[in-house]
């Protein structure tokens, strides 16, 4: 499986506003939702993630502000994306390190397949290369 952007839909009308949806069961969240979590404020020049997951999958958003993230899988193939509205989606595949870098109004929302759990975390790139999924 492989890390793509989705395209959610957007209801509704520049005079009225808009609503976009996402639910489980549907064609673009195969997984249940078992945490939810989002970050804001993130200075410009801080580069977070800088770690893969062993099983959780993750669907984000960035529901304001503007979001880069490079995807690096185990073969070393990478993948760049930019969230920059927040009907699109990003879905992130387990076994993939991700670099993350935000607008300071960015707020990322993230849908987890899984609770917290810190073995689930590869913090070591090289040790990420090693692992076998």
């Amino acid at each position: 499986m492989k890390p793509r952007l989705i395209v959610l839909p957007k209801i509704g009308k520049p005079d009225l506003g808009y609503l976009t949806i996402l639910q489980e069961g549907g064609e673009n969240l195969d997984f249940e939702i078992k945490r939810v979590y989002w970050t804001y404020f993130t200075p410009n020049h801080v580069e977070r993630g800088n770690h893969a997951h062993k099983n959780l999958k993750q669907i984000i958003v960035a529901v304001s502000g503007i979001i880069d993230f490079k995807l690096i899988g185990q073969d070393e193939q990478t993948y760049e994306f930019t969230l920059d509205s927040p009907e699109k989606a990003l879905f992130i595949p387990a076994g993939y390190w991700r670099e993350i870098r935000f607008s300071h109004s960015a707020v990322l929302l993230c849908l987890a397949s899984e609770v917290y759990e810190e073995s689930d975390y590869i913090r070591d790139y090289k040790g990420f290369l090693d692992f076998s999924l």
